[in-house]
Formats: structure tokens, C-alpha cells, sequence
């Protein structure tokens, strides 16, 4: 598995042939963008990679498509090119592409190609803010990629969620070779301590929980609303327990990392 971190939650997954671009954001920063309830975020850092560098895509794997820091117009602009693209039930009506796969939780699909090893995507459970906030966030969706010979997923990408017994019920119940794991504490004045994402305590606690192989940060830069960001997280991460901090590994800005 090769991993290449483009910026904020989008990561280029290359595995078993297969070239799988996760949350698409291409957009230059500088731009504000509007989301729920009035609330805005800005975005403070670019790619570390062009959209045109990234090269050809096999499948887009979208946690949800309506806020912009998961979809930016650059990003939008990437989805015809892909054989694939999975997302929420809703986000794929709202698409209205033949390539838009959309899932419920625990629903999957086999992303077969020529010439590459089939791998089975199912959704994971999310929750983009606190209890009963679906109705004005909307929904959202992880991913767990496993080739088909395998026993237990290569991949989990949790997606945009805060931390729920949900969550945890299922990453105490799997193995994983290797978690991406969305962070940020997203949060807004207007909304007060209401978190829309982890914070680094929650990501201790998802990583203690599920005891991937290797867990790789993501979600944690270059917008205006992370409210836990980078350093948050390395200050959870540095008073962890034993065995959490161990199994992190962070990726290099823009360079492909084999795992």
C-alpha cells in the first residue's frame, strides 16, 4: 500500500493495482466557504499536490459531498474521470452521475478492473456532530477497503465523525492493517463547543480501541474550523497510552509512502 497526503482529508491510496483518491480538495486556499446554520470556513492551505499531478484515478471514495472541505469545485471537477465514485446514499442522488455508487452503513461494493485485484468497499458508520444533528449536518460515511483474498480489511478511512459508542463498538470488533483516521475538533462560534469531528483525545481513544497496525492522521490542516488541529493532536498523542502513540505514523506533505 502506497499513501500519498495531498492536504486537509485528501490522501491518494494506491493498492492491488488500483489508484483510490480519498475526499477530493484541489481548490487554492484563500476562498471562504459557506456551510450549516451560517456557519464558514476559510481555507488556509492549497494541495501539496495539483490536481493535475495526481494522475489518472480508478475510484473516488467521498465521505459526503456537501461541504467543501471533503469537495471543494476542483475536487468536483475530478469526478467524471473516475470509474468509481462511492458515497452516501443521499450525496449520490444529490451527484446524479452513472459513476455514483451510494451505500448505507454496512452496505458494500466490489470495485472490479482489468488487470487489478478486486477489492471489496463497505461503509462504516459516521456522525458528522453531536447527537441528533444529522438533519442539519447530513450524512456521512467511512470506508473499509479488503482485497478479496483477505481476512480482514487492508483500510479503514474513518471519514468525517465525531467519536460515537457506535464507532467503537466496531473498532473493538475488527482488525485493520492500517486506519486514516480524520481528526480537526471541527467547530464553529456560532455553535459554541459543539465538536463536528474528532479532537486528538477522540483519536487516541478510536486508535486504543481499534489497535491498528498503523494509523495515519488526516483531517487536521488547512481550513479555518479545525479547532483541534496538528498540534492538538501530537499534544493527545504525546500523554497517549502505551502502544497508541507507537502505532502513528504521519505523511510527509505531497510524497508517496509505502506501508
Amino acid at each position: 500500500m502506497r499513501l500519498t497526503r495531498i492536504g486537509g482529508p485528501t490522501i491518494l491510496v494506491e493498492l492491488a493495482g488500483w489508484r483510490i483518491l480519498i475526499d477530493p480538495t484541489f481548490d487554492p486556499p484563500g476562498r471562504r466557504y459557506a456551510f450549516a446554520l451560517g456557519t464558514s470556513s476559510t481555507k488556509t492551505k492549497g494541495p501539496f499536490v495539483p490536481a493535475p499531478d495526481v494522475g489518472p484515478i480508478d475510484a473516488i471514495l467521498l465521505s459526503h459531498d456537501h461541504h467543501a472541505d471533503n469537495l471543494d469545485d476542483a475536487g468536483r471537477a475530478l469526478l467524471p474521470g473516475a470509474t468509481y465514485v462511492v458515497t452516501t446514499k443521499s450525496g449520490a442522488r444529490r451527484l446524479g452521475m452513472a459513476s455514483v455508487r451510494g451505500l448505507m452503513v454496512d452496505e458494500s461494493i466490489l470495485l472490479e478492473g482489468e488487470g487489478k485485484e478486486p477489492i471489496r468497499v463497505l461503509a462504516t458508520p459516521g456522525r458528522h456532530g453531536p447527537p441528533l444533528s444529522r438533519a442539519i449536518v447530513g450524512d456521512v460515511i467511512g470506508f473499509t477497503l479488503r482485497r478479496r483474498h483477505r481476512p480482514h480489511p487492508d483500510l479503514w478511512i474513518t471519514g468525517d465523525t465525531v467519536l460515537t459508542r457506535k464507532l467503537l463498538r466496531v473498532a473493538r470488533g475488527i482488525a485493520v492493517d492500517v486506519a486514516i483516521v480524520n481528526a480537526g475538533g471541527v467547530g464553529f462560534p456560532a455553535t459554541g463547543p459543539l465538536r463536528y469531528t474528532m479532537t486528538g483525545r477522540d483519536v487516541v481513544r478510536f486508535i486504543e480501541a481499534l489497535q491498528p497496525m498503523v494509523a495515519v492522521p488526516a483531517h487536521y490542516d488547512g481550513w479555518s474550523h479545525f479547532r483541534d488541529g496538528e498540534d492538538g493532536l501530537r499534544r493527545a498523542l504525546d500523554t497517549a497510552p502505551p502502544g497508541v502513540r507507537e502505532r502513528v505514523r504521519w505523511l510527509p506533505d505531497g510524497v508517496a509512502v509505502e506501508l
